[in-house]
């Protein structure tokens, strides 16, 4: 599908009749891909809960991947132009419907507001009266500011400003309820820095506000199954070491389902302003069957990624399910057994492709939607042939991810950082005198690293491998990862292929038999970075 067939479709009436019945995940996708700009009318179509959850996804950045995810303010200032640009009026219909903290953690990053009464001036010694305006400017000069309902409005930032201003006059005379709230709320996060106290170590007025605005957000999205990056983190790590207490006593584990379960139920609310009723389908069937247009729409396009890869697919169908043997073969079996069970298992990979989401990065980037699908299910599957792949109901995937995910950390992360340390003592002294000091540094950082148990984290000084041979880099990069992963430059190194390989090509850790592959890699390292 080209661009142009997927513009088309923007452009047309059709999909902005289905938009209240699409995920925000599937906007989302939309938005990134086609541009704010070019999606704004589809988002004044969404519903306040889809707006909620859309704001969620596409408001927070990661600094880093696995890590705690910020407030990004120029994409905040960004969709205020873009629901501008549609018009004012309804860019403040949009607004008034939106979590009134959230408007003023996004406002208040932009201009600082005052009641002007703080500027009246008072009688001067001399009787000669002061300029309101001149007593507004005291303290510097240069700002942008103007008076809208009673306030007045200080820029922080000059970007944005003009929309800033069209929305809160557009708000001021169609939403007043919403604009007062808004506006005390701005003003209350507008005073200068307090002096230092014995509490000038607590977080001021408008972090302490975007803290907790962030706190409500992991709250929603802990409902809708998401998990935190802090908790996702945490588990990752316990997971690493030995076996705790036993299934389903993992306390993240318990905490996730509980709030996953805590859901209320949606209010029947096909919950859309009155003005977009009379675009909806005449019908369920309808609405079914423009939602699948839509759907396999944007999936031809790129803007989604494929559907899932089924795990009980036939091997010859799909290759990447041959590994998965024993994952199939429990699922198949409870599928069959206790159907209640089978959801269990499948909302059990669904925690962990989302733990992975969250709190993990492969090859220093974070992980597709589908990626993390596949390493799931893949960690599960060497949990499995590592234990007793007992085919029970009560065999648990998170136990099983938990056995498998420990097993990458000690036999292939930790291993392979061991031996790159033996490796680099047999070749250092045969090398030239800049490559011997890049190896050397590499040394140290992997024993600075495996004593932390982070050996990944001397990726960035296993550079130097890639002068010595940049196949065998490839490799080892992939193996010395947060998510160990099997390269194919890795496997072109095993078979004695020299065609070109792709440094991208991997695959997910699933069986011994690749873990032993690794092991194999690793006794012929030294003799490729000599050669």
């Amino acid at each position: 599908m080209s661009d142009s067939a997927l513009a088309r479709l923007l452009d047309s009436p059709f999909l902005a009749r289905v938009v209240p019945h699409l995920a925000p995940e599937t906007l989302h996708q939309l938005i990134r891909y086609r541009g704010l700009d070019a999606c704004g009318e589809l988002v004044t179509a969404a519903t306040p809960a889809q707006l909620t959850s859309l704001l969620d996804l596409d408001l927070w950045r990661h600094a880093r991947p696995g890590r705690d995810e910020q407030f990004d303010v120029e994409r905040f200032g960004e969709w205020l132009e873009a629901l501008v640009n549609i018009g004012d009026s309804t860019a403040a219909r949009t607004v008034a419907v939106l979590d009134t903290n959230l408007v003023v953690a996004g406002l208040s990053r932009y201009v600082r507001v005052f009641d002007p009464g703080i500027f009246e001036p008072t009688a001067q010694s001399d009787d000669e009266a002061t300029d309101r305006h001149e007593a507004m400017r005291e303290g510097g000069g240069g700002w942008l500011e103007c008076e809208v309902g009673g306030y007045l409005l200080r820029a922080r930032r000059t970007d944005a400003w003009d929309a800033v201003v069209r929305l809160l006059v557009a708000l001021e005379t169609e939403h007043n309820h919403c604009f007062q709230a808004v506006m005390q709320g701005c003003r209350s996060l507008s005073n200068s820095n307090p002096e230092a106290s014995g509490f000038h170590d607590l977080l001021l007025a408008p972090e302490q506000h975007l803290h907790d605005l962030t706190i409500e957000r992991e709250q929603r999205r802990s409902q809708q199954g998401y998990a935190t990056p802090a908790d996702a983190r945490a588990f990752l790590e316990m997971a690493r070491q030995p076996k705790h207490a036993g299934p389903g006593t993992n306390p993240i584990v318990s905490a996730y389902f509980r709030a996953a379960a805590d859901t209320p139920e949606p209010a029947n609310e096909t919950a859309q302003a009155p003005e977009h009723k009379q675009e909806m389908p005449s019908s369920t069937s309808d609405v079914a069957e423009s939602l699948e247009a839509v759907i396999e729409l944007l999936t031809e396009a790129g803007v989604m990624p494929g559907r899932p890869r089924a795990l009980l697919a036939a091997a010859q169908e799909d290759p990447q399910t041959a590994k998965l043997a024993h994952l199939r073969r429990l699922m198949d079996y409870v599928r069959d057994t206790d159907e209640t069970a089978f959801l269990a298992r499948s909302r059990e990979l669904a925690f962990l492709a989302n733990t992975l989401l969250a709190g993990c990065s492969i090859q220093s980037r974070p992980f597709t939607t589908q990626e993390a699908s596949d390493a799931a299910a893949s960690i599960c599957n060497l949990g499995l042939e590592h234990g007793a792949d007992s085919l029970s109901i009560e065999r648990d995937l998170v136990s099983a991810f938990e056995a498998g995910w420990s097993v990458l950390h000690k036999e292939v992360a930790m291993f392979v950082a061991q031996q790159l340390v033996a490796t680099v003592d047999a070749i250092v002294h045969a090398v030239d005198r800049d490559s011997r000091l890049g190896l050397v540094a590499l040394r140290r950082a992997l024993v600075k690293q495996m004593d932390a148990g982070t050996p990944w984290r001397a990726r960035d000084a296993a550079e130097i491998l890639a002068m010595l041979d940049t196949t065998a880099w490839v490799g080892v990069l992939g193996l010395l990862d947060e998510c160990p992963i099997m390269p194919a430059a890795l496997t072109a190194i095993l078979d004695g292929r020299t065609t070109t390989v792709s440094p991208t090509e991997f695959e997910f850790i699933s069986t011994a038999d690749q873990i032993g592959n690794v092991r194999i890699f690793m006794r012929k390292l030294p003799g490729v970075l000599s050669r």
